[in-house]
């Protein structure tokens, strides 16, 4: 996640952390938001898909990352059954996150106990992102997209399935989440009732754009499978600071800008109203087909976090 705003008060700049955020999109083409605790550390009152830094006590892989934290944050478990025994109940899920977000249990433990594996090959890499210089602390995380099959908040992605609502985590991190069409998130944010920085309000504009409707279809699981197989999904994106537009917003530009190697008059940026490590009234500009136009000549290799 990019967290561009606050001002550093030393001049040691902080190595981005590997970490990991996890769009989940039920067959209702809503996604899954959380509200983060206003008085948390990073992304204070933001909304963002569930994530967070890889543990390499308990993460085998940034994918793994995802679908725990996910799990800690909001109760839905993307995992399989890999034996005939019962699924854990509701009371025993929400015990095994607590102990997981304190460190009492490690989650390959509890998945082992229950015979479950994390769903790792239903993640679909969705763009990386590192946080610019400024903010006292920084990320490189790797974005990914799950889709929730069957029922539209589901605690396994296959196997037998048990409808499961996300809910926070009892205020230690998260004090909401709920699923929402990316169109009405978007429209929330416009309208100052959430506010979101500007990966998720990218990836969500990406989304909107390719999630029509209400109902989840074939077609457009392919289009955001082509997406995140293609040059897209590869893109690694440092934010970087240009101007200020003429409402007093930050003009932030992507790779493949004109001023960031791409074609002349191509343009891949946004502008938004930097303050205190928060966002708002954030504006996307990307003028090419992110199907067929992304440059990749404009663009870092991908990292392997």
């Amino acid at each position: 996640m990019s967290t561009p705003g606050a001002q550093m008060s030393t001049s040691i700049i902080p190595t981005p952390r590997p970490s990991a955020s996890l769009v989940v999109v039920n067959d209702r083409n809503e996604i899954l938001l959380v509200h983060r605790n206003p008085k948390a550390s990073a992304f204070g009152g933001m909304h963002v898909f569930p994530g967070g830094n890889l543990d390499t006590k308990q993460d085998h892989s940034i994918a793994i990352t995802a679908i725990r934290e996910t799990f800690e944050e909001s109760g839905l478990l993307l995992a399989s059954s890999t034996s005939s025994a019962p699924l854990p109940s509701d009371p025993v899920l929400d015990e095994a996150r607590h102990a997981i977000h304190q460190q009492k249990l490690e989650f390959q433990t509890f998945l082992q106990n229950y015979g479950l594996k994390a769903d790792v090959a239903a993640l679909l890499p969705f763009t990386q992102w590192i946080t610019p210089v400024g903010p006292p602390k920084r990320f490189h995380t790797q974005f990914f997209v799950a889709f929730l099959p069957g029922v539209p908040s589901s605690g396994f992605s296959s196997g037998a399935k048990q409808e499961r609502i996300p809910k926070h985590d009892g205020g230690q991190e998260v004090i909401e989440a709920r699923f929402v069409h990316p169109q009405r998130a978007l429209d929330e944010c416009r309208e100052r009732k959430i506010s979101l920085m500007p990966p998720q309000y990218y990836i969500l504009s990406t989304l909107a754009d390719v999630l029509g409707g209400s109902s989840n279809t074939p077609d457009q699981r392919r289009k955001v499978e082509a997406l995140s197989q293609g040059a897209f999904g590869r893109m690694l994106i440092n934010p970087r600071r240009l101007a200020e537009d003429e409402n007093g917003r930050t003009i932030l530009t992507y790779e493949g800008d004109e001023t960031r190697g791409g074609s002349k008059g191509r343009l891949h940026r946004a502008h938004a109203m930097l303050k205190g490590g928060a966002s708002s009234d954030i504006t996307l500009i990307r003028n090419f087909d992110i199907f067929t136009e992304v440059e990749p000549q404009a663009f870092s290799m991908p990292a392997k976090l």
